[in-house]
């Protein structure tokens, strides 16, 4: 698995761990330690982006959320599981607010993790769902 995938996977680790447990914004940094220690060897170059990714998340999470309810406007945000939840919001972050990361590979990643995590319809859900947020960025643009 390559790093940059790997630290995607820690990433969503973390931020659902953290919405499981009600959003607790004090224990993240402990959550996102224990999640590198655990599943993250090796990763040294990428801790500083999972580290990163996981808090701009939770700071833009405010106008993130409402994204995801109008783009997935048949599921109630909170009647979206977890994983799916939590990987449309890194892949919002990645394409909205992180310029580092190329759109094409934001939305691929999120797919990837949605398959490799998530329930047998979440790659699908993932790709619908940032695919047409991606459309109309490029609209805007």
């Amino acid at each position: 698995m390559a790093n940059r995938h790997l630290a995607r996977c820690i990433t969503m680790q973390s931020l659902y761990e953290w919405d499981f447990r009600g959003q607790p914004t004090a224990a993240l940094p402990a959550i996102v330690e224990h999640n590198l220690v655990e599943f993250g060897s090796g990763l040294e170059e990428e801790k500083k982006y999972v580290m990163e990714t996981v808090d701009k998340v939770v700071e833009h999470q405010k106008e993130i959320d409402p994204i995801i309810s109008q783009y997935a406007s048949n599921w109630p945000i909170e009647q979206i599981t977890i994983i799916d939840r939590n990987i449309l919001r890194i892949g919002i972050y990645e394409l909205k607010f992180n310029d580092t990361i190329p759109d094409r590979v934001a939305i691929n990643e999120a797919i990837e993790v949605a398959k490799s995590y998530g329930g047998p319809a979440s790659g699908k859900f993932v790709n619908g769902v940032l695919g047409a947020i991606y459309k109309d960025l490029n609209k805007q643009k």
